[in-house]
């Protein structure tokens, strides 16, 4: 007779860092002896390549990894008794290096899955490092078998379906699936079809933090056999959560709805926030500056700088010239002192003359024009520059997806720093985003969301001078950048064609400074950086 204990699986949803073998190994020791003890667990479940971190990159091709990845495999098979233990790891045999998927129990391998397809599209280069596997694995636990894929196994059939032909009555997925808007939705629909494709419930277990360029959001689920989501994990939270399922691996013993997804503008948020909470502390970085203009854009990435940091790691500058507006100095002002962050004053014109009298034999007898706009924007870089070498602080450029897609962006002026928060965030996203944080609690003056955007670097200058309006040309670079769509279908969808050309053209023309810009971090489906590759050269 089946038994009628429920069998207890925790979800360990962590945030682990690349490279730190050794870290990230303790902390699969530290929480799977915690839900032994504590919710007397029969198995926990660990993401996607645990043991290193996701995306480990060429770090697998480096002779050590292999010596420091059979050293965490001791050290789990000697630390941990009495569960069930499924993480993620490199394999290292035959010559090939397996995306795999360990279950030990007691110190003893009982199953270990190596994934069979293998991401090779957007951020993910796996076919680069990894051999794909061809095999199911199932294990049992008492009298529940239960089938391993990873991450990109579920996003197609055959994985799940070998593991179903296997015997298994439920379904596991080990991920470091990446966020970008809507990504829950996308998952969530591909969950339902793989169950309505298996018959098997799916646990889905996922990464969070944030690495480089990429932020993970969690979110890890459950879903039954019917397709219904009925345990989804907090996004964007660290934690262990369990869930009991019954010899026919169904979910039992539920006691609360699954946690509702965030909205558009709440993912977003918490996903710059936790980007460059990581990149900067894991950086060992002090703080950070940032320059604050007065404008939309500094004033959320000073915003974001100090949900993620806290305010007393935190330096605003503001580096006013002949250009800049009393309401501009007025409002930075405002937002340094609602932020309670250090605020300086470094007034950039004795410089700016400076310059232009060294540049005096080679300018002279010709006009102003953008070059002298340029040259502000670059003092300024050198002045932010020159605080981030003194203090240790790191630089946070405050440029939006729309400039940068354009190149209304200074090469070594405002585009210089060491992460980039808004890099994936439209003009128009960065307006919704502020809004949104000021519900929270009010940290952007209001008149900063309702006055027209302007560099101020030349007299009464708005940024509708050089651009379309923002809500036209964020549309087209979504359709232009993000979907690929040819020119003549992005005029079909109502813009004016000659304005869809010239965006296009400046797109192209801006590939040499997006090559030069800082790292920052994706949250659409296609971000500038590693995801969306062109070369700098083209005749197309």
């Amino acid at each position: 007779m089946p038994s009628a204990v429920p069998i207890k699986v925790v979800m360990a949803q962590l945030d682990l860092w690349v490279g730190d073998i050794q870290g990230n190994t303790q902390r699969v020791i530290e929480v799977a002896c915690e839900a032994r003890d504590n919710d007397q667990a029969d198995l926990i479940v660990f993401p996607e390549l645990a043991l290193t971190g996701y995306p480990p990159e060429d770090l697998l091709l480096r002779a050590s990894m292999r010596i420091r990845i059979a050293e965490a495999l001791e050290r789990i098979r000697e630390a941990v008794h009495g569960i069930h233990v499924l993480f993620g790891y490199p394999e290292y045999a035959d010559g090939m290096i397996y995306n795999a998927a360990c279950v030990m129990r007691d110190g003893v391998v009982v199953a270990n899955y190596r994934k069979q397809r293998l991401p090779n599209y957007s951020v993910f280069d796996e076919r680069r490092y990894f051999t794909p596997g061809v095999k199911p694995a199932v294990f049992t636990i008492r009298e529940l078998p239960i089938g391993v894929t990873i991450c990109e196994d579920i996003w197609e059939s055959e994985p799940a379906r070998l593991a179903a032909e296997a015997g298994a009555k439920l379904l596991i997925n080990v991920n470091a699936s990446p966020y970008h808007i809507d990504k829950g939705v996308d998952r969530a629909r591909v969950l339902a079809q793989r169950v309505a494709e298996t018959g098997l419930p799916i646990v889905y277990v996922n990464l969070i933090g944030g690495q480089d360029e990429l932020v993970f959001d969690g979110e890890s689920l459950v879903v039954d056999r019917s397709g219904a989501v009925v345990l989804r994990a907090p996004a964007f939270v660290e934690g262990s959560f369990p869930v009991a399922f019954d010899a026919n691996g169904d979910p039992v013993g539920l006691s609360h709805p699954p946690a509702d997804p965030l909205a558009v503008e709440a993912a977003i948020y918490k996903a710059l926030v936790l980007g460059i909470q990581d990149y900067v502390n894991r950086q060992s970085f002090p703080g950070v500056v940032v320059g604050l203009s007065g404008g939309i854009d500094s004033a959320l990435t000073l915003a974001l700088a100090i949900d993620a940091l806290g305010a007393e790691r935190v330096m605003a500058v503001m580096m006013p010239s002949r250009y800049t507006s009393k309401m501009s100095l007025t409002d930075a002002q405002a937002e340094a002192e609602m932020a309670g962050v250090r605020y300086e004053v470094l007034p950039i014109d004795p410089i700016f003359e400076a310059f232009k009298s060294g540049l005096s034999p080679i300018f002279q007898g010709l006009p102003e024009d953008v070059t002298e706009e340029n040259l502000q924007a670059r003092i300024r870089g050198v002045l932010l520059m020159a605080i981030s070498n003194k203090t240790g602080r790191m630089v946070l450029t405050t440029g939006n997806k729309s400039e940068i897609a354009v190149g209304y962006a200074t090469l070594y002026g405002d585009m210089v720093g060491g992460f980039a928060p808004l890099k994936d965030v439209s003009k128009t996203m960065v307006y919704r985003l502020s809004a949104y944080r000021n519900a929270v609690s009010p940290l952007i003056p209001a008149r900063v969301l309702e006055r027209p955007p302007s560099a101020e670097l030349r007299p009464d200058q708005l940024d509708s001078d050089s651009l379309p309006p923002y809500n036209v040309l964020d549309a087209i670079l979504e359709l232009h950048v993000e979907q690929d769509m040819p020119i003549p279908e992005i005029a079909k969808r109502g813009f004016d064609e000659a304005t869809v050309r010239r965006v296009a053209r400046m797109v192209k023309r801006a590939e040499y400074k997006r090559r030069q810009a800082p790292p920052g971090i994706k949250i659409t489906r296609r971000a500038f950086g590693r995801d969306r590759r062109y070369p700098i050269c083209s005749g197309y």
